[in-house]
């Protein structure tokens, strides 16, 4: 469990101690894990799957579970970060692979407002970016 963990925490660019303070569990218990001193019970494994939006059963396998699965496992709320996440990294896999990307919500395809959102969005993005990079300089 510890080593799934730890590579959600990596992919996602979080520490224990982000971990920690958003679910409640503390830093030490994270090391006892990792020494093999205790093994999580369900509760932490849950509070711990909420906020990385895995099943359990992830959380304990790394086993995939379908975007269905995991959105009726968690809070409304969490599920649709889910879906969203789900959605866009299709849409990075998609982009990498040089595939067209179409922007579909709920089933429609992305209206002019829709359009004008996403264009906004990606100024934004790109604005942050040159000014981490120049930071960088």
């Amino acid at each position: 469990m510890y080593e799934i963990y730890c590579k959600l925490r990596d992919k996602r660019g979080v520490r224990d101690a982000d971990v920690s303070k958003a679910t409640g569990i503390s830093k030490s218990t994270f090391s006892d894990w990792k020494s093999g001193r205790s093994n999580p019970k369900n509760e932490k494994l849950k509070k711990i799957a909420d906020y990385f939006g895995v099943t359990i059963k992830y959380l304990m396998t790394g086993k995939e579970d379908s975007v269905e699965q995991k959105i009726t496992s968690v809070s409304p709320e969490r599920a649709l970060d889910i879906e969203v996440e789900h959605d866009v990294d299709a849409m990075m896999e998609k982009l990498k692979n040089g595939e067209e990307v179409v922007f579909r919500f709920n089933g429609d395809t992305a209206g002019d407002e829709d359009m004008e959102l996403i264009k906004s969005s990606l100024m934004n993005l790109c604005m942050t970016a040159k000014r981490i990079s120049k930071q960088k300089e």
